[in-house]
């Protein structure tokens, strides 16, 4: 009796379970809100936020178009975990500041601290001192960038509209290891504005494998934390710029030189350009941004190799026969060959005349001599020989170089013929050792380097903690 009292209350129960499972709390069956199959005809929904409800056939169709537009969804697990969110929108996008609109612009121009007061800015010769302490030598390249990046944030936040200022880009010349890169870099140190240095090499024309011309501007907006206001009054220093010279004798298309070339030049004169905003390339999972370059400051740097005998050849077309003539080889030996560069120079080199035209300021950084390698040793607040100095403290050990080994390292460096560069290379070489040694005996006090340990037909001076020295 007990048995079939239970069994009708069971039934009811198996009923509404598969009442719940075949229909929604309205009393309606679930359908695909993209093909608006039911689910009795579809099979199970998936259930979505917001009672979105899509069955397993469009889902499939949805990630197969996503991979055909070259975005696997796979890749959306690495992207930033701040751009996606669970329940709501499906993706949340990265915050770009937006412009001010007209009538809010006047109340933020003294509140906005992207845009630079006149009154605060550093004087030329202020900047030229604080670059002094870091950079060595190259006098007249740091006066000359002192004096444009003074004019240049100066038209920046001039509000008179009385005369429209012209941007004063710079085009920089000098051998490799002479301090092109490290003096924009501390530049945009001391100033404290967003900095973007990309390499020409890898710049390509529109279209083809490689970075377009705009993604410069996207490494700046990423300097600049995304912020749009502040990314149009940065530094963008493109290096190697060189490497984009026309191509001599090729029958193929110049995809790398003149194309890039002519897309740097809307960039260089001024001109709004959507940027993608956390990401290189323009697709449609990306945001984006407009960005107006008239108040970004362009450095372009290269090596230019094989110059000298560009500006050579113009300077020996004067030679003459005779007792009095010029010799022509008179100018081979010429260290400061570069400082003589002119335009038509550069243009004989491969760079088109619209875009030597858009580079006002051209100057030239001279190869470091014997003198300037042991200044760049140990007179920088952050010199190599203060950072060996500091690694060796922190093991309660002092580091000593002699005269002589600077000068022996100096001239190791010259033979490389890599500048600057080079003396980092001769140091680790140097320093393997002793950084390897040095932790095993703690009653080492004191450690000099000689000119003998560095030309190799010697060894350092230890001296042990309370005894006398030893070689």
């Amino acid at each position: 009796m007990e048995d079939e009292k239970k069994l009708p209350e069971e039934e009811k129960k198996e009923d509404a379970k598969e009442k719940r499972e075949n229909s929604t709390e309205s009393g309606y069956e679930k359908y695909c809100q993209l093909c608006r199959r039911p689910e009795s005809v579809a099979g199970k929904m998936i259930q979505m936020p917001n009672d979105f409800c899509i069955c397993n056939d469009c889902l499939q169709k949805t990630f197969d178009s996503i991979n055909g537009n070259h975005f696997p969804y796979m890749e959306m697990l690495t992207l930033d975990p701040s751009m996606l969110r669970m329940g709501g929108d499906f993706m949340k996008m990265p915050k770009v500041k937006k412009k001010a609109k007209p009538a809010e612009k006047e109340k933020q121009e003294t509140e906005d601290a992207s845009v630079p007061d006149i009154k605060k800015l550093k004087a030329p010769h202020r900047i030229k001192a604080e670059l002094d302490e870091y950079v060595i030598g190259q006098e007249h390249a740091k006066k000359v960038i002192s004096v444009a990046v003074y004019n240049h944030y100066k038209r920046v936040a001039d509000k008179s509209n009385t005369i429209e200022l012209e941007k004063s880009n710079m085009l920089m010349l000098g051998p490799t290891g002479s301090g092109k890169t490290y003096l924009v870099k501390t530049l945009a140190r001391l100033l404290n504005v967003p900095l973007a240095i990309t390499d020409a090499t890898t710049l390509t024309e529109a279209g083809y494998i490689g970075d377009d011309v705009e993604s410069v501007l996207s490494k700046l907006l990423a300097a600049a934390d995304n912020d749009g206001e502040r990314a149009e009054h940065g530094i963008i220093f493109i290096d190697e710029i060189d490497k984009i010279a026309k191509k001599r004798n090729t029958n193929s298309r110049d995809v790398s030189g003149e194309s890039v070339q002519q897309g740097l030049l809307k960039l260089l004169e001024g001109s709004e350009v959507e940027v993608p905003v956390g990401a290189t390339n323009k697709n449609a999972m990306v945001p984006m941004t407009t960005i107006n370059t008239k108040d970004i400051l362009f450095i372009c740097g290269g090596a230019f190799p094989d110059l000298e005998k560009v500006i050579q050849k113009r300077l020996n077309q004067t030679a003459m026969i005779g007792f009095g003539a010029e010799l022509r080889d008179k100018y081979a030996e010429d260290k400061k060959l570069l400082e003589k560069v002119t335009v038509e120079d550069l243009r004989e080199y491969g760079m088109i005349p619209e875009f030597l035209g858009r580079l006002p300021i051209i100057f030239s950084l001279q190869g470091l001599g014997k003198e300037q390698l042991i200044q760049v040793l140990k007179e920088p607040k952050n010199a190599i020989l203060k950072q060996y100095e500091h690694l060796l403290s922190l093991d309660e050990v002092k580091l000593v170089f002699a005269d002589d080994a600077l000068d022996a390292i100096a001239e190791r460096a010259l033979e490389k013929d890599t500048g600057a560069r080079a003396l980092r290379a001769i140091l680790e070489e140097i320093m393997l050792d002793i950084m390897y040694e040095i932790p095993k005996d703690d009653s080492i006090g004191k450690v000099t380097i000689t000119g003998d340990y560095v030309r190799g037909c010697g060894g350092p001076v230890i001296e042990m903690r309370g005894s006398e020295k030893m070689e």
